[in-house]
């Protein structure tokens, strides 16, 4: 008995740590397309104290934009501003720590079940790969505290824990668009409620094998007053349509809202955690209809696009979790053994930060070593090259590289950039026609108007351009392409 706990300890470092512990040896967070501009934009606000409304660093600056993410850019700039770069490896770093953590709570890790909910959560964050210093970090954390606390509302009866959501998601609005599915989840809670209260009293009780009802004056009451903090924005409601907008976007051309391919080993860890909690529906002979919705919804959202597999990954988490064969001996020993005693919990959480702080120090803290990580992915030395030689605005650049450039070269506004909800279907898809050679290079005025072209340079666009007598290629290195229109 004694040597579990250590044992115990070990394996929980080893979950709340290797994903961290990953991310100081690759610095994954320097190679995102779309960290630069949350960057730039959370700089801009803290040198104007106002938040955007219309299309910063871009050449379409005329055009309204909602920055649905700025407080999330406010803290990535002033961290930027405390540590450098350094900030974006060490904050992604942070957020991976915190999803491990919530994730393992979802699954209701305690002593008396430890191992299912250390499985669980390690399988929960392999099926969620490559997640990036974004916004999105601080959506998966806050879906999973809030499944946390309406799955336990359901097995207990205990409402009180619900009355946090409001104050959650006047946190979550400032965040991420994400809080979109947080409202939509908390909505379907409320109308199961609704319905298990009709069915009760038509039958006069529930079914053997149902959870607890959640009265459904306390679950409106909860809906309307979390609907109501998801406006608390210093946007207001433009904040709200703004996310709507955004989430439910389709750029055909990127590849991260395309269907799941399952050409991953991660998809198919995804596909059995879906089918596990399936499978503990089914095993339970359940008629709860939250949790069956609740799975049908998140299978149709990230069997459809890529970006949305963490909803259904921490859902599945969930349901799982509530079917264990000891999840109802749990809930009733729960005021009489605890799974971490103070001492425990305090030892663990001291060795918890002090591995942390042994990651951190992993990461390099030299800015040149760490501009040269970058320089590996984006056209470090072609804007340094660009700004030198003062080469003529404007600048048509890659899809991928305009959010670095909004950074590296605020004095060049980008021609595009990943803000789909600023360009619009119409620039975005005109945009891709024109790199894919589907239209003219004249039908798009952004790149019938740039002097200065920068593309990566095995791209076919800039190997063909590099060819023809109206562009002459100003430099290039193994990275990216600079080409000067002749006029």
């Amino acid at each position: 008995m004694s040597l579990s706990v250590p044992v115990r300890m070990a394996a929980l470092l080893l979950l709340f740590m290797m994903a961290a512990w990953y991310e100081s040896a690759h610095l994954s967070a320097l190679a995102d397309p779309d960290v630069w501009w949350h960057l730039s934009t959370g700089n801009w606000i803290l040198q104007n104290h106002a938040v955007p409304h219309y299309g910063l660093f871009s050449q379409y600056s005329n055009l309204p934009w909602t920055d649905s993410s700025w407080l999330f850019d406010v803290l990535l700039a002033f961290a930027f501003n405390l540590m450098g770069l350094r900030a974006l490896p060490v904050l992604l770093m942070a957020c991976k720590v915190a999803i491990a953590v919530v994730t393992f709570v979802l699954a209701r890790g305690s002593r008396l079940n430890f191992w299912p909910a250390v499985f669980l959560a390690a399988a929960a964050q392999y099926a969620m790969p490559a997640l990036p210093p974004e916004p999105v970090v601080c959506s998966i954390v806050l879906f999973a505290i809030e499944l946390n606390l309406l799955f336990g509302a359901r097995r207990t009866g205990n409402v009180r824990p619900l009355f946090w959501l409001p104050l959650l998601f006047i946190l979550w609005v400032n965040l991420d668009v994400g809080l979109m599915f947080g409202l939509l989840l908390l909505l379907l809670f409320s109308v199961v409620a609704c319905g298990e209260e009709i069915s009760r009293r038509s039958r006069a009780g529930l079914s053997t094998g149902q959870s607890p009802a959640v009265p459904p004056a306390i679950a409106a009451m909860v809906l309307a007053a979390s609907f109501i903090a998801a406006f608390v924005s210093l946007y207001f409601f433009h904040s709200f349509s703004a996310a709507s907008e955004e989430l439910w976007r389709l750029v055909p051309y990127v590849q991260s809202l395309h269907a799941i391919s399952f050409r991953r080993p991660q998809d198919y860890v995804l596909l059995l955690l879906a089918m596990a909690a399936c499978f503990s529906l089914g095993r339970r002979r359940s008629r709860d209809m939250f949790q069956i919705i609740l799975m049908i919804v998140c299978l149709a959202l990230a069997f459809t696009r890529q970006r949305d597999i963490w909803v259904l990954a921490l859902a599945s988490v969930a349901v799982i979790a509530d079917g264990l064969p000891m999840g109802i001996v749990i809930a009733e020993r729960a005021n009489i053994e605890r799974a971490w005693k103070q001492t425990k919990l305090a030892t663990a959480g001291l060795l918890l930060i002090a591995f942390i702080a042994a990651v951190i120090s992993r990461v390099p803290s030299s800015h040149e070593t760490l501009l040269s990580k970058v320089g590996e992915t984006f056209p470090v030395r072609a804007g340094d090259y660009i700004r030198a030689n003062r080469l003529p605005p404007p600048i048509f650049n890659a899809y991928d590289w305009g959010g670095f450039l909004t950074w590296y070269l605020p004095e060049y506004p980008v021609s595009i950039d990943s803000r789909a909800t600023l360009y619009g279907d119409e620039i975005n898809q005109r945009y891709f026609k024109v790199t894919t050679a589907e239209i003219p290079l004249d039908a798009d005025p952004s790149f019938a108007n740039a002097r200065t072209i920068l593309l990566r340079k095995d791209s076919p666009m800039a190997v063909a351009l590099s060819a023809v007598p109206q562009f002459r290629v100003a430099y290039q290195d193994d990275v990216a392409m600079v080409l000067l229109q002749n006029q």
